[in-house]
């Protein structure tokens, strides 16, 4: 199971530096290719979303599931157990909502960035 999380933080720092390296200024020279690199990959990388929601189901259904150690008939290492296994699922779903986001800002940046240069083309055009 820990193989799906790996891939999942490839996505999501994927994602993130592509993000950075479309806002990043003093890259103009190479914002054209960047931009056609992020176009291509935005739709593979749209498959984070039903792979999110799935890891979302896991862990929601882990939750559910498994054993709860409330009261005192757990011993010290079961509760342990049971904390560290409450902080790995709040951790992926933390790594959840980042891959999320990321995707949506880059999409969103990517878009302007698109827009804006087609309008600085049209500019050119009628100057």
């Amino acid at each position: 199971m820990a193989l799906e999380w790996v891939v999942l933080g490839y996505a999501a720092a994927a994602e993130a530096i592509m993000l950075l390296s479309l806002t990043l200024p003093g890259l103009d020279p190479i914002r054209k290719g960047l931009i056609t690199v992020t176009q291509g990959l935005l739709k593979p990388f749209l498959s984070i979303v039903p792979f999110c929601l799935f890891l979302l189901m896991d862990i929601y259904w882990k939750y559910e599931t498994g054993p709860t150690c409330e009261s005192d008939s757990c011993s010290p290492s079961e509760h342990l157990r049971h904390q560290k296994s409450i902080m790995k699922s709040q951790r992926n779903a933390l790594l959840i909502a980042s891959a999320l986001v990321f995707y949506w800002l880059l999409y969103s940046v990517t878009a302007l960035v698109v827009k804006i240069n087609r309008l600085k083309n049209r500019i050119e055009k009628h100057a």
